[in-house]
This record gives structure tokens, C-alpha cells and sequence, in this order.
């Protein structure tokens, strides 16, 4: 037992391990598919990080916008050193407003999908010169005259607060040979692929040698979902191992969603397969009943019908000689005096109807004195009834005629029902009550009815497995 416990509690920890490392990668994947759409917000808040994935992602500064950020920086620099007014800075502004004539009309923005972006910029722009051309929004901008008028520091801070930012931003994505845009996660995700690979096929050689009679084929699908570790397309299905893992490790309790899938699975399919095999089963009685088969079984004579006896003793008979006993014995003497108040009136009712029974009502004492002969009369009618058949049943003589009657019903009752009008009438009867049975109670199977039947029915494992713990 201690070395069962202790093989167990090694692998437990081993599922953990690799429960977490696969959560770690699906970290990384999630984080490899979110970069691009969020690389805005890394790189406003987590420079460094953009500086490390970037290549990965086959992203680079833009040519375009970098010469245009790199031409304002040797502005600033010469405006330090000539001062605004000079010849070297008029040189430079008029570089950048060449620059920015250039990004207005090719908008290198396009590629990265920021064209929103370089509106943005264009719109600020407008709104500090007052101008309603972006070019004209530049070039006044990018003037000895305005920046000297405005202060040079002043223009300047509101270029590097709410111009450059959107500028910087900008960026180029490579191109791979197959059309697609460059992606160098598989490097970082190939060392995982790696792993569970080999965690696979160790798990698959187990399962083999465990269950001989499986095929490797057979086995790999053991662990279904550990194949979805390995594709490299559709990364984002790894969620479903790794929640399994998780759940199995014991990290993550998961029993509540678990059975709510298993319900809504359940409750999809017990629906139709429901309806499915009830709705077979009729088609091929109804099928039976149009194919003159029981018609047939019928019509058939005792002799013909070949019937297998397995314990000697008919049952219909004993059954019904075992319902006669409990009614004589339990149940009419328990009935009697519900019996005797029918009776009673029922012979009420009978002398009401002599000629004359009124006037004799009228004579005193007489209609208590009738009153009294009814009950009397009913509860002897009773008695020797119940004394009748309680007789009938001690008596061997009497319980062989019972027999001998309830055989002769049977054979009269069979004879009757095989005159084959009678036989038409019952196969078209049982015909459409069948269609009415799928028509008012299969077809209107409803979702609720299936979802009312698997919670029953894991209530009642429940209270089972609570039974049961409870006497262990």
C-alpha cells in the first residue's frame, strides 16, 4: 500500500510539472497572438519588452517615419548650437517640411494598419496652426517665422508630447517566402513542441504495454488532446489540454464546468437518439402490425407455436390465482363496508320503483323497518359472496372449475378476435394510436424534459455515492 501511495504521489507531481509548463506555454502563445494588436501599449509602457519581440515578429522601425524622426533631432541639435535664427536650421526646417509633404502622401502608416494614426496627426496639427490643409498645417509649422513667434520650446514640447509618440509608433513588418507576415515564434514554442512530443510517446508506450489488446494508433488517441500541443497552426486550441491537465493534476478544480458540458453534451444528443431508437422501436412494431405478423401469431393453434417453458409453470395462471387470493383475503374484507353502503342503496333505489312504495313509507315504523332489511339484506349479500369465493379458493374442486373457467375464457376471448374483421379493426386501431403515441409524447420531447432527467439522474448518483460512503 505504502508503494502505491508513493508511486502516486510521484506521479501526481509529475502531472503538475508538466501541467504548469504547458500553462507556461499557452502563456506564451497567447501573449505571441495578442503582441502585434497590443504592441502600442508595450511599447508605450514596456519599451524594453518591444525591443526584444520585435524581431521576432519580424518588426522594425519604418524607414520613413525614422528619417522623419531623425530629421527633427538635427533640428534640435542645430537649434542648440546655431540658435533658431541661422542658415544650418532653415536648412533642416525646410527638409522637414519636404519630409512631411512625403508621409501626408505615401502614408507609410498604411502598412502597420495605422492610417487612423497619421489622421490623429494631422488633425492635431491643423488645430495648433489653425490651417485646414495638413501640408499647409506643416509647412507653417515647420517655420523660422512661427517657431520663433510661438517659442521654439513651446512648438517644440508639443511635437515631442502629442506628434512624435503617434510617429514612433509606427513600424515595418517583414515579409516571409510564403506570403505571410514574418514570425519567428516557432523558436521560442519549439523546445515545448519538443517535450511533449516526447512526454507523448512515453505516454503512449505505457498505455500500450498497459492495454496489450490496443493498437499504437489506438493508444495515441488515448491522449487526444495532448496532440493539439504539437500542431503548429491554431495554437489557440491548446487551452483544451491544458485545462485538462490542470484538472487532472489537481491545480484546478474544474467539476463544475466539466459537468456542465457533459450536461449540455448529454442533453444535445439524449434528445435525438432518444426520440431516435423510441420512434424505431414503434416504426418496427407498426411495421409488424402491417405485415399481418401478429395477425399470424394469432391464427396460429397452441400446437403450431413453438413456446419455451423454463420453469413448467404457467405463469398467467399463477399470477392470476395469486391477484384472487389477495383480493379475497386482503383487500374485500377491508372494502366491506364501502360494499355493503352500495348494496344498500342500490336496493333503496330498486324498491322505489315498486307501485306503492310511497304509501308505505307513510305507515309509521314501517320506512325505519325497511331501512333496517336493506342493511341487513346488503351485508348478507356480502358475506355470501366473500364466504363464496372464500371457498372457492380452499376447495380443490371449485378452484379446478376457476381454472377450468378462466381457460375457457381464454380460448372463447382468442376465438372472437381471430374473425379477421376483428383482427382489421385492431391493427388499424393499434396502428394509430402508435402514430398518436410519437405525434403527442416523442416528438414533443422537449430540451427541458432531457435536462429534468440527467439532473434526476445525477441527484440521484450523488445521494447513492453519499449512501454508500455514509455505511463504509
Amino acid at each position: 500500500m505504502s508503494k502505491l501511495k508513493n508511486y502516486q504521489r510521484k506521479n501526481l507531481w509529475f502531472e503538475r510539472v508538466m501541467a504548469i509548463t504547458a500553462t507556461a506555454n499557452l502563456v506564451l502563445v497567447f501573449f505571441d497572438l495578442s503582441y502585434v494588436p497590443w504592441r502600442d501599449f508595450y511599447f508605450r509602457r514596456l519599451p524594453e519588452l518591444t525591443r526584444l519581440y520585435d524581431p521576432i515578429k519580424g518588426i522594425e522601425p519604418h524607414r520613413d517615419t525614422k528619417k522623419y524622426l531623425e530629421a527633427v533631432a538635427r533640428l534640435e541639435v542645430q537649434v542648440t548650437q546655431t540658435g533658431l535664427i541661422s542658415p544650418q536650421v532653415k536648412a533642416k526646417l525646410a527638409d522637414l517640411r519636404f519630409l512631411s509633404k512625403e508621409m501626408i502622401e505615401t502614408n507609410p502608416f498604411a502598412g502597420a494598419g495605422k492610417s487612423g494614426t497619421l489622421e490623429k496627426i494631422k488633425n492635431r496639427m491643423r488645430e495648433r496652426v489653425s490651417k485646414e490643409s495638413a501640408k499647409g498645417a506643416f509647412n507653417t509649422f515647420w517655420s523660422q517665422e512661427y517657431l520663433s513667434k510661438h517659442g521654439w520650446n513651446q512648438e517644440i514640447d508639443f511635437f515631442n508630447q502629442k506628434i512624435r509618440p503617434g510617429i514612433a509608433k509606427n513600424y515595418y513588418r517583414k515579409i516571409g517566402e510564403n506570403g505571410e507576415f514574418l514570425n519567428n515564434f516557432w523558436i521560442i514554442d519549439l523546445p515545448f513542441v519538443v517535450l511533449f512530443a516526447i512526454e507523448l510517446l512515453g505516454r503512449t508506450f505505457f498505455i500500450k504495454r498497459r492495454y496489450s489488446h490496443l493498437s499504437w494508433f489506438e493508444a495515441i488517441l488515448w491522449r487526444w488532446y495532448d496532440l493539439l500541443l504539437l500542431i503548429p497552426i491554431w495554437q489557440w486550441l491548446r487551452v483544451i489540454p491544458v485545462t485538462i491537465r490542470l484538472d487532472q493534476a489537481k491545480l484546478v478544480d474544474f467539476y463544475v464546468i466539466r459537468r456542465q458540458i457533459h450536461q449540455g453534451i448529454l442533453a444535445n444528443f439524449a434528445e435525438e437518439i432518444t426520440e431516435i431508437v423510441v420512434v424505431q422501436v414503434i416504426n418496427q412494431f407498426q411495421g409488424s402490425i402491417q405485415r399481418g405478423e401478429i395477425t399470424r401469431w394469432l391464427l396460429e393453434s397452441e400446437n403450431v407455436r413453438s413456446y419455451i417453458d423454463i420453469n413448467n409453470i404457467n405463469e398467467v395462471e399463477a399470477i392470476t390465482g395469486l391477484l384472487i387470493k389477495t383480493l379475497v383475503n386482503q383487500v374485500l374484507p377491508k372494502i366491506q363496508p364501502e360494499v355493503n353502503a352500495i348494496l344498500c342503496h342500490s336496493i333503496e333505489i330498486a324498491c322505489q320503483q315498486l307501485p306503492g312504495y310511497s304509501n308505505i313509507r307513510m305507515v309509521p315504523g314501517l320506512g325505519k323497518a325497511q331501512t333496517q332489511i336493506s342493511q341487513q339484506l346488503a351485508t348478507q349479500i356480502t358475506n355470501n359472496i366473500y364466504a363464496a369465493l372464500a371457498s372457492t379458493i380452499k376447495d380443490p374442486v371449485a378452484a379446478k372449475l376457476s381454472t377450468q373457467l378462466i381457460e375457457k375464457f381464454t380460448t372463447s376471448f382468442t376465438s372472437e378476435i381471430q374473425k379477421k374483421q376483428v383482427l382489421v379493426e385492431i391493427q388499424s386501431l393499434l396502428n394509430d394510436f402508435l402514430e398518436e403515441v410519437k405525434i403527442n409524447y416523442i416528438q414533443r420531447l422537449s430540451q427541458e424534459d432531457i435536462d429534468k432527467i440527467l439532473e434526476e439522474t445525477r441527484k440521484m448518483r450523488t445521494e447513492s455515492s453519499s449512501s454508500l460512503s455514509i455505511r463504509q
